[in-house]
């Protein structure tokens, strides 16, 4: 890749071109954004690395994939709040010795995944560096004092997920053993194009069931400790009643639920409801099913409930800093 940084960002510029968020004031082209939401709304702000060997692999991943992935991680934690997207900022480093067409491919599914959740970009920053390094910074707006919080949750609240759980990791074992990836196909599906719950996040929020939520990006054995931590509390979860992918169902009989406490980037919803309200639940919304798998105790251990038998439920899930690279 041989190009100016003017001339990168005018290419980042022309494909981001189209929709403007409303209470955008002024976008790309100045030293900073210009957002004014309604008195009404609070903003929630958040950011997302997606670094080339930890997060995916250039020779692996279809760099399409990598510009839908890079926004839609981000946009799960927007969802996770219950908040709408209103726009995002694009942080880029990249290596001179880019194959020619890495940029296009991945700004075209940047902007399809812009496109489909109503973000638009609206600046950032770009530099040099050896390995491709994506930073995603996404603002979104919430009614005053509505934002889902992972620290509500109580003892005795139903723990609901959203989804099927583990089907990210099947698509990267996958994505590990094929020549090429096909954007097509449905077992890789959920890896390389991730979709953020942002319809059920809103939906919750307006349904006033929800003591606590957090989206699943490390693994249900990571994420499930951070809520009780924030809630001082602690839970158990039946592995009988764990969402799994199809193809694991007959797996999991034996007593492997692996992949669906232990897997990640399945950007599905973790969420408490109090057990008076959870019959309120819907088995769906949409075509997403949502299943109660545990409860919140007073205690704060994490417990999975297996064949009869409580153990302690082991954090084995995402952690860069303790894993080899993806």
């Amino acid at each position: 890749m041989s190009t100016s940084e003017d001339e990168l960002i005018e290419q980042i510029a022309a494909s981001a071109h189209g929709r403007r968020s409303a209470g955008l004031r002024l976008g790309m082209g100045d030293d900073a954004a210009l957002f004014a939401p309604t008195p009404r709304t609070e903003m929630v702000l958040t950011c997302d690395w997606f670094v080339e060997g930890n997060h995916f692999l250039r020779h692996r991943h279809p760099p399409e994939s990598v510009g839908w992935k890079c926004l839609a991680r981000a946009l799960s934690d927007i969802a996770a709040m219950g908040a709408r997207p209103k726009c995002f900022l694009l942080s880029l480093a990249l290596p001179t010795n880019l194959p020619r067409g890495w940029l296009g491919k991945f700004l075209l599914g940047l902007r399809r995944a812009s496109g489909e959740y109503r973000c638009p970009l609206v600046g950032g920053d770009t530099t040099r560096k050896r390995e491709i390094s994506i930073n995603v910074t996404v603002v979104g707006e919430v009614q005053g004092g509505r934002a889902l919080r992972r620290s509500g949750a109580k003892p005795g609240d139903r723990i609901f997920v959203s989804g099927r759980l583990g089907e990210a990791e099947l698509g990267l074992r996958k994505l590990r053993s094929m020549r090429r990836a096909h954007r097509a196909d449905p077992r890789m599906r959920k890896h390389l194009y991730p979709e953020p719950r942002l319809e059920i996040g809103q939906w919750l929020v307006k349904s006033n069931l929800v003591s606590a939520m957090m989206d699943i990006s490390d693994g249900i054995s990571n994420d499930l400790p951070r809520l009780c931590a924030a809630g001082r509390v602690g839970a158990y979860i039946e592995a009988a009643k764990l969402p799994l992918p199809a193809s694991c169902t007959a797996r999991a009989k034996a007593g492997d639920t692996g992949l669906a406490l232990h897997g990640g980037d399945d950007y599905e919803l973790l969420f408490t409801v109090p057990a008076g309200r959870a019959g309120r639940v819907p088995a769906r919304i949409g075509k997403v099913p949502l299943s109660c798998i545990g409860e919140i105790t007073r205690n704060r251990r994490i417990i999975l409930r297996s064949s009869g038998r409580d153990t302690p439920l082991v954090a084995r899930g995402w952690d860069p800093f303790r894993r080899a690279p993806r």
